[in-house]
C-alpha cells in the first residue's frame, strides 16, 4: 500500500520490512529473485494433477467454488502453475476455467475478460507488488464475483526466523489478517472470509 516501512527481520537469506499501515511483511526488493530463478523454482513443483495427497491441499478451494457458483460461470485460475489440480479437479464436475500464469500459460489476452469467480491457489505469496495484483484481480470480477485465494497468513506467535513458509526464497511477501483488511478496503470487496489458509473476497 506504499505506506512507511519498518525492519521487521534479517538473516543471510535476506532482509524483511513491514508495512506500517497494513501489517504486511514483504522481502527487499534488491533480494527478490530473478526470472529464471523463479522460473526454475516453480518447475521444481511436483503438482501432478493425479496427486491424491495435493487434491486434498486444494479441496477447499474446490468446495468454496462449487458452493457459490455453478458450471455455467465462467472462472479464472490465476497462477496456474505447471500442474493447474484445481482448474483439472473442476473440469470433472463439468467447470471449464481458464488457466493463467506468467510463467507457464502467459496468455495476456485472458486478463482482458471478466469472470464470475477467480482462483488463486499459493500464489499471492509470491506478488512482488501486491497492490497492482490485487487491483487486478478484483476489475477481473464480475459484480458478484469472488475471488478464492490460499496462503499460510503470518500471526503473531509464529517465530518468523524458523517459520518454514519464508524459507522458499521466490515467497516474497506475507500476509496478517491487517493486510488482508486492508486488501479488501483498497480494493472496494464487500466482504472477506478467511477459514484458515483459505481467503475469499466478495465483489
Amino acid at each position: 500500500c506504499d505506506s512507511d516501512k519498518e525492519l521487521f527481520f534479517r538473516d543471510k537469506q535476506g532482509t524483511y520490512y513491514q508495512c506500517q499501515h497494513c501489517r504486511g511483511i514483504f522481502v527487499a526488493s534488491e533480494h527478490h529473485p530473478e526470472y529464471e530463478e523463479e522460473l526454475s523454482r516453480y518447475r521444481e513443483h511436483n503438482n501432478d494433477v493425479n496427486d491424491i495427497r495435493y487434491q486434498k491441499f486444494v479441496e477447499p478451494i474446490v468446495q468454496a467454488v462449487t458452493k457459490h457458483f455453478g458450471p455455467g460461470h465462467k472462472g479464472l485460475d490465476f497462477g496456474a502453475g505447471t500442474g493447474p489440480v484445481i482448474s483439472a479437479l473442476l473440469q470433472k464436475k463439468a467447470y471449464q476455467t481458464e488457466l493463467y500464469d506468467p510463467f507457464f500459460h502467459n496468455h495476456p489476452e485472458l486478463l482482458n475478460r471478466k469472470y464470475d469467480y477467480i482462483v488463486c491457489c499459493e500464489v499471492m505469496e509470491h506478488f512482488h507488488k501486491p497492490s497492482k495484483e490485487f487491483e487486478l484481480l478484483a476489475n477481473l470480477l464480475n459484480a458478484g464475483g469472488k475471488l478464492f485465494c490460499m496462503t499460510n497468513i503470518f500471526e503473531p506467535g509464529i517465530d518468523f526466523g524458523n517459520w518454514y513458509y519464508k524459507n522458499d526464497k521466490t515467497h516474497v511477501f506475507f500476509y496478517q489478517q491487517e493486510t488482508l483488511e486492508c486488501i479488501r478496503e483498497n480494493n472496494n470487496f464487500s466482504t472477506l472470509e478467511i477459514s484458515n489458509n483459505l481467503i475469499i473476497f466478495s465483489r
